[in-house]
C-alpha cells in the first residue's frame, strides 16, 4: 500500500474476493464464455465474408461489431481470468493506463456503430431504391471512420483527465480492471473538474448515439405502419428486431454504469454491471444476430452443409 505522500506506479486489482471454490468456478464460466465469445464473432466474420448473400451494407457493419466484440472482451476477460486464477494481480501504471483506454475506445466505437446501423436500417427501409447509392462501399467506410474517430477523440480525452489526477492514498483498485469510479476512489488530487469532463464526454457518446438510434427508428416505426399487409409488416420489422435487442441491452448496461456518477452505488454492484457488458453481452450479440436474421441462419445452413459434405468425401 502506498502511503499518503507517494505516488503510485502501480495497482493491485483486488478481483471479486470470494472464496477459492467460487474463485475457481468463476473462472472455468468465464473462460467458456470468453471462448464462445471468440467462436462466436470469428464465426460471424468468416461467414460474413465467405457468403455472398451477405455482402451488403448490413452485415459490413455487422462484422465490424463482431471485431469490436473480440477486442472489447479481449481487452478485459483474459486479465479477469487471471485475477481469478491469482485471487489479486499486479499491474502496472502504465498497462492500466493502456487498458483504460482501450477499452474505453472500443466502447465509444461500439455505440457509435450501433447509431451507423441504427441509421443503416432506416436508409434501407425508408429509401429503399436509394439504399444501394447512399450505402456505396465508400459511404460504409466513412461511417464506420467516423465511429473510430470519435471513439479516438473520447478516449484520449478521457484517458488524459483519468491518468492526469494524482494517486496517492492506496494502490488496491477494488475491481477486476482499471475503470473509472474505482481509481477515482485512489484519487490524493482534486478530480472534480476532471470528472465533469470525463462524464460529459460519456454523456455525449451516449446521448449522441441514442438520439441518431431513437430517430432512425421513429421514421422506421412511421414506415411500417404504413404499410397494409401484416406479413409486411413484420418481414420489414424482423429486419430490425436483432439490432433494437443488441442496442436495449448494450445502452442499457452503459447508462446504468455511466450516467448516474457514484451517487448511491456500490463496488460491487458496479463490478456485477460491469461483467454482464464486458463478458456477457459480446457473446450475445452474434447469438442475437444468428437467431432473428433468417439470411444468417440460412448462410449458417450453407456453411455446416459444405462441411458435411467435405467430411463426407
Amino acid at each position: 500500500m502506498a502511503g499518503n505522500d507517494t505516488l503510485v506506479t502501480n495497482f493491485i486489482l483486488m478481483g471479486f474476493q470470494l472464496r477459492a471454490e467460487l474463485q475457481m468456478g468463476l473462472f472455468f464460466v468465464f473462460l467458456v464464455i470468453y471462448l464462445f465469445t471468440m467462436g462466436g464473432n470469428m464465426g460471424m466474420i468468416v461467414l460474413i465474408q465467405s457468403d455472398t448473400r451477405l455482402q451488403t451494407p448490413m452485415y459490413f457493419f455487422l462484422s465490424h461489431l463482431s471485431f469490436l466484440d473480440i477486442c472489447y472482451s479481449s481487452v478485459i476477460v483474459p486479465q479477469l481470468l487471471e485475477s481469478l486464477r491469482t485471487d489479486k494481480m499486479v499491474i502496472t501504471y502504465e498497462r492500466c493506463a493502456t487498458q483504460f483506454f482501450f477499452f474505453t475506445l472500443y466502447a465509444s466505437t461500439e455505440c457509435f456503430l450501433l447509431a451507423v446501423m441504427a441509421y443503416d436500417r432506416y436508409v434501407a427501409v425508408c429509401n429503399p431504391l436509394l439504399y444501394a447509392t447512399a450505402m456505396t462501399p465508400q459511404t460504409r467506410m466513412c461511417l464506420v471512420a467516423g465511429a473510430y474517430g470519435g471513439a479516438m477523440f473520447n478516449s484520449v480525452i478521457r484517458t488524459g483527465c483519468t491518468f492526469s489526477i494524482s494517486f496517492c492514498k492506496s494502490n488496491h483498485v477494488d475491481f477486476f480492471f482499471c475503470d473509472l469510479p474505482p481509481l477515482l476512489k485512489l484519487a490524493c488530487s482534486e478530480t472534480k473538474p476532471r470528472e465533469q469532463v470525463i462524464y460529459l464526454l460519456a454523456f455525449l457518446v451516449i446521448t449522441i448515439s441514442i438520439s441518431v438510434i431513437l430517430i432512425s427508428y421513429l421514421f422506421i416505426i412511421r414506415a411500417i405502419l404504413k404499410i397494409r399487409t401484416a406479413g409486411g409488416k413484420a418481414k420489414t420489422f424482423s429486419t430490425c428486431a436483432s439490432h433494437m435487442t443488441a442496442v436495449a441491452i448494450f445502452f442499457g448496461t452503459l447508462i446504468f454504469m455511466y450516467l448516474k456518477g457514484n451517487m448511491g452505488s456500490s463496488l460491487q454492484e458496479d463490478k456485477i454491471v460491469s461483467v454482464f457488458y464486458t463478458v456477457i453481452i459480446p457473446m450475445l450479440n452474434p447469438i442475437i444476430y444468428s437467431l432473428r436474421n433468417k439470411e444468417v441462419k440460412e448462410a449458417l445452413k450453407k456453411a455446416f452443409n459444405r462441411m458435411r459434405v467435405s467430411h463426407g468425401e
